[in-house]
């Protein structure tokens, strides 16, 4: 393959801008992409006139147009025009890059201006008048559309109009809204306003949803119009639309909410380089625009900043409302959680200076037991103390420097403080629910809190007779328990009161002491030489946890807890094994996480990831295992019942009962961890071929797209390589319909990575390969990605035999797409490499690969055909595929001769002054013996034609003559060399000549 040099002057002296301009221009006559855009690129680097700038920016421009980059085109024109204003080739360029993407408007202006400056240019007349044409549809359509948001509106603010009949209007507004034209036409007739007033009357549910589903798509039309809604409506009507249990309408108003914060703040600029800063290998431009668009986002953001500190102000203020939902509190608090990250709002940090943080302490410790009500008491949902409780883990992780760590610390230890010197029980009460809600969800947290007395007044609580301490204590104690250092305090100091709990007649604290249980017996981990407890307690834990679990007059809050239950019994692979056999217990477990609570999730999906061997496993080194015996240290034992026979049954059966469904519904979650979780037990899933069409029916596929882009670097490992695997074996248009077809291609490109395994590198190159049949929009997702297409090249090259042949496959696919040819066209050895690769001895699934590309490119490029004779090692390659003994390789073969005989005369005599023409007869020769046979082989009979067809072109060449062609000029000629007489195809109805 050519690589990209960096460019140097013939004399081998460093380059000035200049003579990197002339030999970018010498590159580019001769179609030299790839050196063209290394020279102008290099030059901008090292020029400090605008004037040379401004040439090289335009002239770069014109690379990216053949290149198809049309952004990249536009962005260029712009600079160059930005230092040499109205420059017409700069213009007419980016023209074209307009039109190109479909922006006709601000190509029919560029079109104009060049007009304007040059107007005896004749060559941009036909231009102005297609785009006006272009211009005018728009104008029409915005006409059209005009009128009929005027009708809807029309009737969706008259109230006396009938009930359906403004419920179909206010959809189609929504319709409307959607498109740009539609959202400007809305904006435009002051809708915005009109919508605040009529909600504020208007109790209709589905009007109202449809019309803040319409402030959703005004919001994302920019900053200025993200203000002005802000401004018109104000964020308590945000509040109030949002104080709803209706889960769409709180999706619909978050989202509306989000986007006005998205558009404030720029939130687009910073997106656009998230790849580039993930990859690391950004150019010297590239850096440029990127430090560019940081300080375009810095400036709108410093002009949005009173709006977006009261946005925030008023949503951390809200958390603690009396007044709303619990479904609502949910929204608020995971709005915050969105916007925590440094690179989103930082609202993290900016946090520290609020009361936020106590706030969101309070929401933990809410209580929701019945039993528990007071009159300051917050409505909560079953998902809340989760949701306040991952909330705080992503905030903790914003705190990157040990000095915002410590202010972090000290709000939250102010809480504890405070809830401390309050004597009445209720206060610790509360705090002990807190603490227990961080200890689950953002351990690091909840366990710097657990300081000198806390555990003991957790210990006092639990033997407290008053079953609210009772439950809170329980639950806090059992939390306290997550790592095996922690277990083991537990063990010495509560296991005798957690054992007496578990004697309690109330259901809700015997199932939380069995979960204590759990823990403790379970702290031995998979490890099956150890057991805290005596052999066969964690098959009686097991059964208990199972009557609670499958017993259909539980309330779903014991059922949680029997799940987290099993969560920790299912590291023995005897409780694996019993379980799995338990229909209903799994039956359950899968209702179970169907709901999508969020408080269930943890226990769901740890219990199915025991259960499919989808944790981490350790590899254990020979000689470490030798030195650890030697040193007499504890050696971790695999138990028979987790031998991979056993897993896969397992996996199958949990695949048929339809745990996909069960994770798709608990995907929903902020939790990167949990994300993490649900990737391995889908991976495990997907690695079962026959139960991958259950993860697509079940929705799987858009699940793992999603987590693959978002999560832990372990997470979007796994859902990579379960993506991969759906993509190997599932009809990619039902697999990953629409765009979610493009939107996979980078999940799937992560695991393109030599640190990965072969298998994952392997099964991504055949998901590739079969994604690039798909259609010309993913085959240029995969191209236009530098790193993307230069991973498959690079396993082209690879030894391992599946993983080579996998890439070999994978580029032929790629070989439809124009934008391959192009590259194929540039100046690199990728045709000679293709070449060489139809002489592979080694593997026929190659060759017959290689072949197919080489027919392929150069049926669509003469240039191609022309390029094959630089490999000096052609006519043995072309041979090796027409005498192969694969018809499907010979078929291949001859469509490359008949396509290079086609591309004119210089190519076709290279060909026939070889020994293909006596090939291409010997296959005609047997197709016409196999015309004897009963049955003919089909494939033999499209050879034979393809045959005729390339000798009649040489023929028409006069490189091969008839043979009665050749006798007459020998008989005319006697003294010259003979040509070899060839025998055209007998003609239909006429017999073979001699």
């Amino acid at each position: 393959m050519g690589q990209q040099k960096d460019p140097q002057s013939v004399s081998g002296e460093v380059p000035d801008a200049l003579m990197l301009k002339e030999a970018g221009n010498e590159a580019y006559k001769k179609d030299d992409l790839i050196e063209a855009l290394a020279c102008y690129t290099k030059g901008l680097e090292i020029s400090s006139e605008d004037k040379d700038k401004a040439v090289l920016l335009k002239n770069r421009a014109a690379v990216h147009l053949k290149n198809l980059d049309y952004e990249s085109a536009i962005q260029d024109c712009k600079n160059s025009l930005d230092l040499v204003p109205n420059d017409p080739k700069a213009l007419f360029r980016r023209s074209q890059a307009y039109e190109a993407v479909g922006k006709f408007e601000e190509a029919y202006a560029d079109a104009k201006a060049v007009h304007n400056v040059d107007p005896k240019n004749k060559s941009i007349e036909p231009i102005l008048v297609r785009l006006h044409k272009h211009v005018q549809a728009r104008l029409d359509e915005m006409s059209t559309t005009k009128s009929k948001t005027e009708k809807m509106a029309n009737i969706v603010f008259n109230i006396e109009e009938d009930n359906d009949k403004r419920e179909k209007a206010a959809d189609n507004m929504v319709v409307l809204a959607k498109e740009k034209a539609g959202a400007d036409c809305l904006y435009k007739n002051d809708t915005v306003p009109k919508i605040v007033k009529l909600m504020k009357v208007d109790k209709n549910s589905k009007i109202r949803l449809s019309l803040i589903r319409v402030f959703g798509y005004l919001s994302k039309s920019g900053a200025d119009r993200a203000k002005n809604i802000l401004n018109s409506a104000g964020v308590p009507f945000f509040l109030d639309a949002l104080n709803s249990k209706d889960e769409e309408t709180i999706t619909a108003v978050s989202y509306v909410i989000q986007c006005i914060l998205d558009s404030l703040s720029a939130v687009h600029l910073s997106d656009k380089w998230k790849e580039v800063k993930k990859n690391r290998r950004s150019t010297a431009e590239q850096r440029k625009n990127m430090r560019a668009d940081e300080e375009e986002r810095e400036r709108i953001i410093k002009g949005n900043s009173l709006e977006l500190n009261n946005m925030m102000k008023v949503i951390c203020f809200n958390v603690t409302s009396r007044t709303i939902t619990g479904e609502a509190r949910d929204a608020l608090i995971n709005m915050i959680m969105k916007n925590c990250p440094f690179d989103q709002l930082n609202w993290a940090e900016k946090m520290l200076e609020t009361d936020s943080y106590s706030r969101l302490m309070e929401v933990a410790s809410e209580i929701s037991h019945p039993d528990f009500k007071y009159e300051s008491s917050m409505e909560i949902t079953e998902s809340t103390k989760t949701i306040v409780g991952v909330t705080f883990a992503f905030l903790y992780e914003q705190m990157y420097d040990d000095k915002r760590r410590a202010i972090f610390n000290e709000l939250v230890d102010n809480y504890v403080q405070e809830q401390l010197r309050d004597p009445s029980i209720d206060s610790k009460v509360r705090l002990v629910s807190a603490i227990t809600a961080l200890l689950q969800n953002a351990p690091e947290v909840g366990n710097s809190l657990l300081k000198e007395g806390v555990l003991q007044m957790m210990l006092v609580m639990a033997q407290s007779d008053e079953y609210i301490q009772q439950l809170v204590a329980c639950e806090a104690i059992t939390a306290a328990a997550n790592k095996k250092k922690d277990a083991t305090a537990i063990v010495n100091q509560g296991l005798e009161i957690i054992k007496s709990l578990y004697k309690s007649k109330n259901e809700h604290i015997k199932v939380r002491a069995l979960v204590g249980l759990c823990k403790v017996g379970a702290s031995g981990g998979s490890d099956a030489s150890l057991r805290p407890f005596a052999d066969g307690s964690s098959t009686k834990l097991a059964e208990a946890c199972r009557r609670f679990l499958i017993n259909p007059g539980k309330d779903d809050d014991l059922r949680r807890w029997a799940a987290e239950g099993f969560s920790f019994l299912t590291m023995d692979a005897d409780v694996k094994e019993r379980l799995i056999e338990d229909r209903a217990a799994i039956e359950a477990l899968i209702e179970l996480g169907k709901t999508g609570k969020q408080n269930v999730a943890f226990g769901v999906v740890s219990t199915l990831v025991n259960l499919t061997n989808s944790f981490d496993k350790q590899e254990i080194n020979p000689e470490m295992l030798e030195l650890a015996k030697f040193a007499k240290h504890h050696i971790p034992e695999e138990h028979e019942l987790d031998d991979q026979d056993f897993v896969e049954k397992r996996i199958n059966v949990l695949g048929n009962m339809g745990i996909t469904s069960a994770l798709v519904a608990l995907s929903k979650t902020e939790s990167n961890n949990l994300k993490e979780l649900i990737c391995r037990v889908l991976n495990a899933v997907c690695s079962q071929q026959d139960l991958r069409g259950f993860v697509v029916q079940q929705g799987g596929s858009k699940v793992l797209v999603n987590m693959a882009l978002e999560g832990t670097d372990k997470g979007k490992k796994f859902a990579a390589q379960a993506l991969s695997r759906v993509g190997i074996t599932q009809d990619p248009a039902i697999a990953f319909p629409g765009q979610r077809s493009c939107d996979v291609i980078r999940p799937i490109c992560q695991i393109l990575d030599p640190d990965c395994a072969a298998l994952e590198n392997f099964e991504a190159l055949m998901a590739l390969g079969n994604l690039a049949t798909l259609n010309e929009a993913v085959r240029l997702r995969i191209l236009k990605e530098t790193d993307h297409i230069q991973a498959i090249e690079n396993y082209m090259f690879e030894d391992h035999p599946l993983i080579r042949r996998a890439a070999v496959q994978c580029w032929t696919n790629l070989c439809s797409s124009p934008y391959q040819v192009k590259r194929c066209e540039g100046n690199n050895d990728k045709v000679k490499y293709c070449v060489l690769m139809c002489g592979d001895d080694n593997d026929g699934e190659i060759i017959k690969a290689a072949a197919g590309a080489l027919a392929m490119l150069t049926e669509t490029s003469n240039k191609i055909c022309e390029k094959v004779f630089d490999s000096t090692q052609w006519e043995d390659c072309i041979l090796n595929c027409l005498a192969n003994t694969d018809y499907e390789i010979v078929i291949r073969g001859v469509v490359i001769i008949y396509n290079m005989v086609q591309a004119g005369e210089v190519v076709a005599k290279k060909i026939f002054e070889t020994q293909i023409m006596e090939l291409l007869q010997a296959h005609i020769l047997q197709a016409n013996l196999d015309l004897g046979n009963a049955t003919p082989n089909p494939l033999l009979q499209k050879i034979k034609s393809i045959c005729q067809k390339a000798l009649d072109e040489g023929h028409k060449y006069g490189f091969i003559k008839t043979q009665a062609e050749a006798l007459e000029e020998a008989e005319k000629n006697p003294d010259e060399d003979k040509i070899e007489p060839w025998m055209p195809a007998p003609k239909p109805g006429g017999g073979a000549g001699k």
